[in-house]
């Protein structure tokens, strides 16, 4: 795979280098005191050029149906994850990408810098990689067939997967060929040979039931409505749930509990009376955490290193992401601010030494390489989970999420001395 070549080719009209922001051209500035400035700048510009940086490994090895041969496997148990660790890859890095993928031909702003029709070639390009990486990985004559059926990891990522297309059904299904769409459809239904495990788990199987639905196919109501029925019993209060039963202090709620509830609920609440009802009460759940979320983020761009899987880095944003992208922030949170929060934490991870390896793949660990901060089923592929945070590029460049001026966060303004507003639970 000649990625190099790629990017130098040109083939993307120009938009590799006029896309690619300024040193200092994000809302992640610093401030004298080393503190993270909300600065306005092309932010849009930036989280593009780390979605490429990130993506093109994966997505690239996947066209060449290389992904298993070039990926390397990062893990305490490296032959045990390898065989998970590819789909765990595509999965979770489609899910982050969808949104912008199925955002059609977008222009950037006219201050942006770069000419008109630009990002929408370049997402043009994504879309029709993203499709090759779904073929490569669903076809059984494939060298990059994925596991979707063998131990209890694929439920997981075939999950993240279906979330894709929920997320992108124009891009990542209507175009896919009816070869590939019955590929996709057999992997997907093979994963219901694996029992979830009775927590958050039980979300993975509702997804998948949601994408077969949103494909055409047959569908099981009953795993979508044990999932949605068990979870609202687990529900804590302040908008938080149990991760089964019992609470866990991690940011489960965010990578996996919120989106999924709203997304499966999305795709199937009118087909039962009862699940649509539950909408509105989840949405409202959804929008105190964000706004919990969007507090969490310090004045430099760091959050607390709590709970598990902190390899997921940025990914912890999943869910205030996807309240972004819904234009449904909380009252009192801007969508200025949390482009500048998210985009402080993004630069902080992503510019930190022992991120990548030499040819570009991500490392364990949450800010550089710490391989010891991670659990035994933590993998290469895992690490894809921060795709999640970029959801708000499924926004167009003139919304306010990207068109506003750069605004300071909630915790950058209180460290600051400014005046804000009193928190409450919700």
């Amino acid at each position: 795979m000649d990625r190099r070549g790629f990017l130098r080719a040109g083939a993307l009209v120009g938009a590799g280098s006029v896309l690619r922001a300024p040193e200092d051209a994000s809302g992640a500035g610093v401030n004298g005191d080393g503190t993270a400035a909300a600065v306005d700048g092309n932010d849009r510009a930036y989280w593009i050029e780390v979605l490429r940086k990130i993506s093109d490994p994966v997505l690239h090895a996947l066209k060449d149906r290389k992904l298993k041969q070039l990926m390397p496997v990062e893990a305490l148990q490296v032959e045990e994850r390898r065989q998970y660790t590819h789909l765990e890859a595509m999965g979770r890095l489609l899910a982050g990408i969808a949104p912008w993928i199925e955002s059609g031909g977008l222009e950037l702003g006219p201050d942006s810098g770069a000419a008109p029709g630009e990002e929408g070639a370049l997402r043009a390009r994504y879309a029709e990689l993203a499709r090759e990486a779904i073929a490569a990985g669903t076809d059984p004559g494939s060298p990059d067939f994925m596991n979707f059926s063998e131990g209890r990891q694929p439920v997981v990522d075939a999950a993240f997967l279906a979330l894709a297309i929920v997320r992108a059904p124009h891009e990542l299904w209507k175009k896919l060929d009816a070869r590939v769409q019955r590929n996709v459809i057999a992997a997907l239904e093979s994963t219901r040979k694996i029992l979830p495990a009775y927590s958050n788990w039980l979300l993975f199987s509702a997804t998948i039931e949601a994408a077969l639905l949103k494909a055409g196919a047959g569908w099981d109501s009953m795993r979508v409505d044990y999932a949605l029925r068990t979870m609202n019993s687990w529900y804590k209060g302040d908008g938080v749930y149990g991760d089964g039963p019992e609470f866990h202090w991690d940011y489960y709620n965010s990578y996996v509990i919120h989106p999924m509830l709203l997304n499966v609920l999305d795709g199937t609440a009118g087909a039962e009376p009862n699940w649509k009802s539950l909408q509105p009460e989840m949405l409202r759940r959804a929008q105190r955490y964000a706004a919990i979320q969007e507090r969490t983020i310090g004045p430099d761009g760091s959050f607390a290193a709590i709970g598990r899987s902190l390899c997921y880095r940025f990914g912890a944003f999943h869910l205030l992401a996807e309240v972004a992208l819904r234009r449904m922030l909380p009252e009192g949170v801007t969508p200025a601010q949390v482009r500048c929060g998210l985009t402080a934490v993004m630069r902080r991870m992503v510019d930190a030494p022992g991120t990548f390896d030499e040819n570009g793949w991500l490392r364990v660990g949450f800010v550089g390489h710490q391989p010891e901060i991670a659990e035994a089923y933590i993998s290469t592929g895992s690490l894809y989970l921060c795709s999640a945070a970029w959801l708000p590029l499924g926004l167009p460049a003139t919304d306010a999420f990207w068109a506003d001026a750069g605004k300071a966060w909630t915790g950058k303004k209180v460290w600051g001395g400014e005046q804000v507003g009193a928190d409450h639970a919700g």
